[in-house]
């Protein structure tokens, strides 16, 4: 990774009560988000700002 690269952080929700974040890597075309966490691949739907708050 170069300077130049960005990384974006995201956070998912998997199942009702565990989140994870990481960085992001696609989105789904069922709409769950993909994120790479400590070199694994973790699948779950992308929390909102009002899920969050």
């Amino acid at each position: 990774m170069t300077m130049g690269d960005v990384v974006m952080l995201r956070t998912i929700m998997i199942g009702s009560r565990i989140m994870a974040q990481g960085q992001y890597v696609k989105t789904l075309t069922d709409g769950r988000m993909v994120l790479r966490v400590d070199g694994r691949l973790m699948v779950g739907h992308p929390v909102t700002q009002d899920k969050a708050a």
